[in-house]
């Protein structure tokens, strides 16, 4: 079984390492502490895509806006003409 490369004598040593450098008190918190990086960058990383969706559903309604902007007034144009008032001489 290999994880990022390496076999599991190795991720025991490494293990044993941090064991003797932190101490059996802080690697409960240290594990913790890396596992809600870990969660929070792939929060981040799903965020993104979310993002990109949100704005290609903004685009598509300007767009959408636009083609009736670009009809109505065309569709204005049965109007009346304005009466001219007043005499010239």
């Amino acid at each position: 079984m290999k994880i990022l490369g390496m076999g599991l004598p190795e991720l025991l040593i490494i293990l044993a390492v941090a064991l003797l450098i932190f101490g059996p008190k802080n690697l409960p918190k240290l594990g913790s502490a890396l596992g809600k990086t870990v969660r929070n960058l792939r929060e981040g990383m799903g965020e993104g895509s979310k993002a990109e969706e949100a704005v290609e559903e903004e685009v598509e309604e300007i767009e959408e806006e636009v083609k009736e902007a670009e009809k109505k007034p065309a569709e204005k144009k049965t109007g009346a003409a304005p009466k001219k008032t007043g005499s010239k001489k």
